[in-house]
């Protein structure tokens, strides 16, 4: 089961194209200014079943995608992966919006269950707390300036990080 704070089951916000998004509750990161708030929780929100999620992702023809958002999506990595892996299977592209750099995702992947896999399951991670201080409209798809769109394929194939083009 997957505790969320929301799904948009169409969005043009959360990345290229047309996504479904998937925001997840809970967040260690309780970034000042957070755009969603109410996901920082571990308790709150709703359960849902990660094979009703993918059933209603894969009934719309016309997504180009998945954005798996929060909270922190990390903290639900293995159910996100199972997840990530179906639309994948179906030709749609996964993005991650994580408050760790994939650096720090890279560490912890060492013993957090499934934090390997879900990256390997990602096209492009956001990466990155947000920092108020730092914010700009002018950014694509990310909130403040020091995050980081990440081409995660690319980087785990040369064992450094390869931005993304946005």
């Amino acid at each position: 089961m997957l505790r969320l704070f929301g799904e948009l089951k169409e969005s043009i916000t959360d990345g290229p194209g047309l996504r479904y998004a998937i925001f997840t509750q809970g967040c260690p990161h309780y970034c000042p200014g957070c755009h969603n708030p109410e996901s920082h929780s571990f308790t709150e929100g709703y359960l849902v079943k990660e094979e009703n999620v993918i059933r209603e992702i894969l009934a719309n023809p016309l997504l180009d995608g998945v954005t798996l958002s929060g909270g922190e999506p990390f903290m639900q990595a293995p159910e996100l992966t199972g997840i990530a892996a179906a639309v994948k299977e179906k030709g749609l592209n996964v993005i991650v919006f994580s408050g760790y750099t994939f650096e720090e995702l890279l560490e912890l992947s060492a013993y957090r269950k499934g934090y390997r896999s879900l990256l390997e399951k990602t096209d492009v991670l956001i990466d990155g707390r947000y920092e108020a201080d730092k914010k700009s409209m002018n950014l694509r798809f990310r909130g403040s300036s020091n995050q980081r769109a990440i081409d995660v394929p690319a980087s785990l194939a040369e064992g450094k990080v390869v931005l993304y083009p946005l």
